[in-house]
């Protein structure tokens, strides 16, 4: 498949801390080592999928070096859905592969790594500014969502909600971007969601510490996945 690299053909290397940005088939990214840490939820891969189909996968996937998940376990069951009920927008986001992180160790080998990269990767989003939001929304309203005041009756796609999935923000934050207002008032955190991505970016600067002890660094990372969920 065109544009698609081979997990053994790339000549640039990446580290175990700073990941590679490649292209995978969706048959290679395989299962995390033990299994999913946490259980994946239906309506979320199908609002999500919905999403993708719309927009395209924001976030990369997080692997290791054989291709194994190390997050984005609900983005890669969306990409799943998507190819089963939409494969014209399957073809035209993922033709040639699917988007990935891949970092240069092995999950099985080292569990408290794996841990702490998937706490990271799945707290780090990307900070969008109001006006980039406000084009994702008008790619969101072209493929049929709609600005709803509550929550969306069937057959109804909301833009807050799916840009809340999208970027990892409380519909409460994209209803303010939306409008030109970056910042809370008084500069506060405004909400729980948004509170715990704080504390969570705090954990993984503890984790990428050199000297953080391996018993820490795993309570670290086990915390902020919570957080994350």
């Amino acid at each position: 498949m065109k544009g698609l690299r081979n997990l053994k053909s790339t000549s640039v290397k990446p580290s175990i801390d700073t990941p590679q940005s490649s292209r995978l088939t969706l048959a290679q990214i395989t299962d995390r080592p033990g299994g999913d840490t946490r259980p994946l939820n239906p309506s979320h891969i199908e609002a999500l999928a919905e999403s993708i189909a719309a927009v395209g996968l924001i976030q990369p996937i997080a692997v290791d070096s054989q291709g194994r998940l190390l997050a984005g376990g609900h983005r890669r069951a969306a990409i799943v859905h998507l190819q089963a009920t939409n494969p014209t927008a399957f073809s035209q986001w993922f033709g040639g592969g699917v988007p990935v992180h891949r970092f240069d160790f092995d999950a099985a080998a080292d569990e408290v790594r794996a841990l702490a990269i998937e706490a990271s990767e799945n707290e780090k989003r990307r900070d969008y500014t109001p006006g980039e939001v406000r084009l994702l929304a008008d790619r969101l309203r072209q493929s049929g969502y709609s600005d709803l005041k509550g929550r969306p009756k069937p057959g109804q796609k909301s833009v807050v909600l799916a840009l809340s999935t999208i970027i990892g923000k409380s519909d409460k934050t994209v209803r303010r971007y939306l409008i030109g207002d970056e910042s809370p008032k008084g500069g506060q955190v405004s909400s729980f969601s948004e509170s715990a991505t704080a504390t969570a970016r705090s954990l993984t600067k503890l984790m990428a510490c050199d000297d953080c002890p391996d018993d820490v660094r795993k309570a670290a990372a086990k915390l902020a996945k919570l957080l994350s969920e």
